[in-house]
């Protein structure tokens, strides 16, 4: 039974997307069998896997609403082991459309538990907010992986979310756990991000990842080429910590 793990923070330019897109290659690569879940309108974890947001025929939106099922919308990609469930901006509709239905948080859980079986680790890609597509992939998830940034608003933003997945897990999810905090476009040069982190050990060593994204170059061009990091530069700096995260993953859950 797959292991299902949401990527999300309420600030947006944290590294949701990069980090879902590449881990779940890396997964894929180590003969794990992963599926991408796009949840964000954007659509910005489709097209860095290469397929064309214009070309998608069902989505994770059509999985939402019941439209259609889960397998019928799912993807397989050209990489290793990748498959995606892909999105576009049809799914900002889903936002508006939940409000008036029952059992709205439960939605994208339903969905994913008919095909978690077929997996062995499912990533969801969540926008940057708090609404009813994040409360949704939280509500499906086994486990929650926060992306972040070493910056006052997002250690600000950290204790917010933290407070959200409490309450989430005390109301519809009693097994969500961590699985652990992502430093991304870390910069151990400034003074600001030491300090940070300082913050970060002092309340949450033991949900940190050992490895931390630095900001990289080719990690910021490889989605333009849709294109995980290993795919693209796979002895670049960015793929080798991808690959540690994702080792650490499979420790974790």
């Amino acid at each position: 039974m797959g292991k299902i793990i949401a990527l999300a923070n309420q600030k947006g330019g944290v590294g949701k997307t990069t980090s879902a897109v590449n881990i779940a290659a890396a997964l894929g690569a180590m003969g794990k069998r992963a599926l991408l879940v796009d949840m964000d309108p954007q659509g910005n974890s489709t097209s860095g896997v290469g397929v064309n947001k214009k070309s998608i025929k069902l989505s994770t939106y059509d999985a939402l609403i019941n439209r259609s099922t889960a397998a019928s919308c799912i993807i397989e990609t050209e990489f290793q082991n990748l498959w995606v469930m892909p999105a576009n901006i049809t799914l900002a509709a889903a936002e508006f459309e939940l409000v008036a239905t029952d059992f709205r948080e439960n939605r994208m859980k339903v969905a994913l538990d008919s095909v978690k079986d077929s997996f062995d680790y499912i990533l969801i890609d969540c926008p940057p907010s708090l609404g009813n597509l994040t409360v949704n992939a939280l509500v499906a998830c086994d486990g929650v992986i926060v992306p972040m940034q070493c910056e006052y608003y997002s250690l600000e933003g950290l204790s917010q979310l933290m407070f959200s997945i409490k309450q989430l897990k005390r109301l519809y999810n009693p097994d969500l756990q961590i699985v652990g905090i992502l430093i991304t476009m870390y910069n151990g040069r400034l003074n600001l991000t030491l300090q940070v982190m300082d913050e970060l050990k002092k309340y949450y060593a033991s949900k940190l990842f050992s490895a931390t994204i630095q900001r990289n170059v080719r990690l910021s061009e490889a989605p333009s080429y849709g294109m995980p990091i290993m795919y693209y530069d796979k002895y670049s700096k960015g793929c080798e910590a991808y690959e540690a995260v994702a080792k650490e993953i499979m420790e974790r859950i």
